[in-house]
């Protein structure tokens, strides 16, 4: 999810009234086995999946808002032939919630971080949105680690003025997160997708059932400096300098990249104006397809990534 997404607040009716609450976030319901790992260093314990077997590894990093389960239709087909890590970044999911900066930075080093905790080698990042923006900066600061870039209409490579950058520290609050109601989540998700498929319906039941739980205030307060890492920490500048092979997807169709509110223009011109400036990369456009295109578009993304990492 991207910086727009917090901001598609029209009122539609829900039918998830009867959503039953979480105590805190360990009750979410994950497909597969969760393993979590400590991080010595920076002390943040990272909730994470394991499947799969392979020369090569793939570590799957969510974007705003989301969780690790976003990939599950992406890690259930490419395990058979790939080690597919999926992590909840810190503040998210099951991951520790302790308070921690939202810069891009900060995630690029628990990435970082983690790949050695977990011996991994080098790495195939898969990040969506902001996991896009934070897989670029992984591979800008930590080369040593990084065999490639899978970019899922990934954030950053929109440019924002110095005055948009704060506005949106300005609209982006706590009890803006906190305080969202059932409707706007459901219309939120929605926005997300060039159809809201149903099977997507659990990360709406997710995100209602959150509410009550005991650590859902810092999850918000994750989301909020977030956002403001996201401005803070702009990548678009320094694409230039990545020397890895480079596949990036967009949905044609994609309402949340240009920001509808602030910026001009259309999803293809900053597609590839950002693939322009990596070389070597691949961009794949995907019609009829949203900003959540690795879900809705599954059979693409999963038959793309095979070819890319022959």
């Amino acid at each position: 999810m991207t910086l727009t997404l917090l901001f598609a607040m029209s009122r539609c009716s829900t039918p998830y009234q009867s959503v039953k609450p979480i105590s805190n976030f360990d009750e979410l319901n994950y497909r597969h086995e969760v393993k979590k790992v400590k991080l010595p260093a920076s002390g943040y314990t990272i909730a994470y999946t394991d499947e799969g077997q392979g020369e090569k590894t793939i570590l799957f990093i969510h974007g705003l808002g989301s969780y690790l389960q976003a990939w599950i239709k992406n890690v259930d087909v490419l395990k058979s032939d790939y080690r597919c890590i999926s992590i909840d970044l810190p503040g998210y999911g099951k991951s520790s919630k302790e308070p921690h900066s939202g810069q891009m930075t900060f995630y690029a080093g628990i990435v970082d971080e983690l790949v050695k905790e977990l011996k991994l080698g080098k790495v195939f990042l898969a990040g969506h949105s902001m996991g896009g923006q934070i897989s670029i900066t992984t591979a800008l600061l930590y080369p040593e680690i990084t065999a490639g870039l899978i970019l899922v209409d990934p954030a950053g490579f929109e440019e924002f003025t110095k005055g948009q950058k704060q506005w949106f520290r300005d609209v982006m609050t706590f009890d803006g997160v906190r305080l969202t109601t059932a409707e706007a989540i459901q219309n939120n998700l929605a926005t997300n997708f060039y159809r809201l498929p149903a099977d997507a319906e659990f990360m709406i039941t997710d995100r209602l059932a959150m509410r009550k739980a005991s650590d859902f205030n810092a999850y918000c307060y994750a989301v909020v400096q977030s956002v403001n890492g996201m401005v803070d920490n702009p990548v678009a500048d320094y694409l230039k300098d990545i020397k890895v092979p480079t596949l990036i997807f967009f949905g044609k169709d994609d309402n949340l990249i240009p920001n509808r509110f602030l910026n001009p223009g259309t999803t293809r011109q900053i597609a590839e104006s950002g693939a322009a400036r990596i070389a070597g990369s691949k961009l794949v456009m995907v019609p009829k397809c949203g900003h959540f295109m690795m879900f809705e578009k599954a059979e693409v993304f999963n038959s793309e990534t095979k070819k890319f990492l022959q």
